[in-house]
């Protein structure tokens, strides 16, 4: 059976939520530890803006039947550039008391689903810490393709990642509600 989630813009509400994930121990052991609470309002406040302007679709997980102000994680897809080649890229952080319910991989499809039908996105990249089983799992079970492992940077902190890729318009494997775990 399918989660069911809604996902929402980022609000600068959200800076609570964004320490809970960002700060944390747990939640950023895949990510080079945990990231300092000082300047978390800024990176809200940039988010914001970043979605309200439309360059970046920066999505909170919103688990239906829960209190509105419950969030479950975000689900991001946003443009950058490295070595002079701009691409797609998708990111997603998942709270431990929702982990193992679907919900990562139920937000992840939808915007994937969103992408497809925006004209703007492209080619999606994905790089999980190769440590990261959950999500390197999401990847391979919506149609990610597996590039290859390399380095990347997140928060300036050097992460080994796998290098996910998938077109959102031709590779999205489609599931029924009893295949979708």
């Amino acid at each position: 059976m399918k989660p069911e989630v809604r996902l929402r813009d980022v609000e600068l509400g959200d800076v609570d939520a964004y320490v809970r994930m960002r700060c944390d121990p747990v939640m950023m052991a895949e990510l080079g530890g945990p990231l300092p609470r000082a300047g978390i309002e800024e990176k809200v406040r940039r988010d914001v803006e970043d979605a309200a302007a439309g360059t970046a679709l920066i999505k909170m997980i919103v688990p239906c039947g829960e209190r509105p102000d419950v969030v479950a994680g975000t689900v991001t897809l946003w443009h950058h550039e490295i070595d002079g080649a701009v691409f797609s890229e998708i990111g997603w952080m998942v709270m431990p008391e929702f982990q193992g319910r679907g919900v990562g991989k139920r937000a992840v499809r939808m915007l994937l689903e969103r992408a497809r039908h925006e004209d703007r996105w492209g080619l999606v990249h994905a790089f999980p810490a190769t440590t990261n089983a959950p999500s390197n799992g999401i990847c391979r079970s919506l149609g990610f393709t597996f590039l290859e492992e390399q380095d990347v940077v997140f928060a300036g902190r050097i992460v080994r990642a796998n290098h996910w890729l998938i077109d959102p318009c031709s590779d999205l494997i489609q599931t029924n509600s009893s295949s979708n775990r």
